[in-house]
């Protein structure tokens, strides 16, 4: 057993963040976790708050609960400053966070900022964004008619923060839930995005099958034209074409993390944190062997296809608690997180779902008509119960 009297601090709530403090719980470490939210949050099953296909709550499993299942501290304030070097934490209510020995950094990214970008709400946003895109999208079913645009950007300095499955997820969703109601010829559906193959990194056959479900569910595409600005009109292009919306629901690329770029960590040139296979940050100096960076504020190795995930994050996390304990055992043995990269998700469309998976050596999607939709919300489930401790972990999920 590890030396419980060592102390970490844990920056951030989210799956990096709750996945180490969990992990390193089961090794008797003295874990405090900080999190500007009293919640975690399954963005992934977040996708049917607007469409009512679940409850905020639903989504939503309070960090004391947590804390209380595993063992762990929680302090809720936001992070304000990082002295990685001078181990000094300023939290916004001013508070000084410096007692401890390994400083695990997860607190996610920022977000690329685009002109007029108030005119738009985000999926991938702040938790509370998805009950505004319910509001937006319950008053236009209430007037019978719209038009809406789904979309997500790209970042040039980092393409593997750009996540665009919940747009596509909620976009299918909503098709759906306009259908059942019979209204869907009076809305007209386009999604929109930079590049000129969004969710090339899928694979081909993933691509090929997207095309298809677009073009049977009557789904308008604009793609590879560079987003000028975000109306209340709607969408401006490069071009200065504007795609019309009465409601835009728009994921911005992730960018590197503002508190992460006025601190003394060293950053890639989009702003996310250097690290080494193991996760250690690596200072010009060195490899530091107390600091360590997971989850979506990290710089990742590897592919071009490579995506910042969920499952990414907690491979991360799983890694950075045995490597810390190996450390203080004295092993020599270390995990790495790069060998595990890989695409994994399931594209729920509201009545199924497509189990998209890449690899080094292979890439496909799975067509799942009907049980796909019911595998993802068991999937939400799973997460909560296992999360909490109330039903055993599948290794790897």
């Amino acid at each position: 057993m590890a030396n419980t009297n060592k102390k970490v601090l844990i920056l951030g709530g989210g799956f990096a963040g709750v996945e180490a403090a969990i992990y390193l719980r089961k090794e008797k470490y003295d874990v405090t976790l900080v999190s500007d939210r009293d919640f975690f949050y399954i963005f992934p099953t977040s996708i049917w708050v607007p469409t009512h296909g679940c409850s905020f709550d639903d989504v939503c499993v309070p960090l004391q609960d947590l804390a209380n299942s595993h063992g762990f501290k929680i302090i809720i304030d936001g992070v304000e400053t990082i002295a990685a070097k001078t181990k000094e934490i300023t939290l916004s209510s001013g508070r000084v966070l410096s007692d401890y020995e390994d400083l695990i950094i997860a607190i996610g990214a920022s977000k690329m900022k685009h002109k007029g970008i108030e005119n738009t709400l985000s999926i991938c946003g702040a938790p509370e964004q998805s009950l505004l895109i319910r509001d937006k999208i319950d008053l236009l079913i209430a007037k019978g008619s719209g038009k809406i645009a789904m979309g997500f950007g790209g970042n040039p300095k980092d393409n593997s923060s750009v996540r665009g499955g919940p747009g596509f997820e909620l976009m299918f969703n909503l098709h759906n839930d306009l259908k059942k109601r019979g209204i869907r010829d009076n809305f007209e559906l386009t999604f929109f995005a930079p590049m000129p193959t969004p969710g090339a990194r899928m694979g081909k056959k993933a691509l090929k099958m997207m095309d298809v479900m677009f073009e049977k569910a009557n789904l308008h595409k604009h793609f590879g034209k560079k987003i000028k600005a975000f109306s209340p009109e709607g969408v401006i292009f490069e071009d200065d074409s504007l795609l019309e919306s009465d409601f835009t629901m728009f994921i911005p690329a992730g960018d590197g993390h503002n508190i992460i770029k006025n601190s003394d960590l060293p950053t890639n040139e989009a702003g996310f944190i250097t690290i080494n296979d193991y996760t250690n940050v690596v200072f010009e100096e060195g490899v530091s062997e107390h600091i360590f960076a997971i989850g979506d504020g990290a710089a990742l190795e590897g592919p071009d296809w490579k995506a910042k995930q969920g499952h990414v994050a907690e491979v991360m996390a799983r890694n950075v608690a045995f490597n810390i304990i190996a450390r203080d055992k004295g092993l020599v043995e270390r995990k790495g997180y790069i060998e595990h990269l890989n695409i994994l998700c399931v594209m729920d469309s509201g009545d199924g779902a497509g189990f998209v998976y890449r690899d080094d050596k292979r890439a496909f999607m799975l067509p799942m008509p009907i049980v796909g939709h019911w595998l993802k919300k068991g999937w939400g489930n799973y997460c909560r119960l296992s999360k909490l401790g109330k039903i055993p972990r599948i290794p790897g999920m």
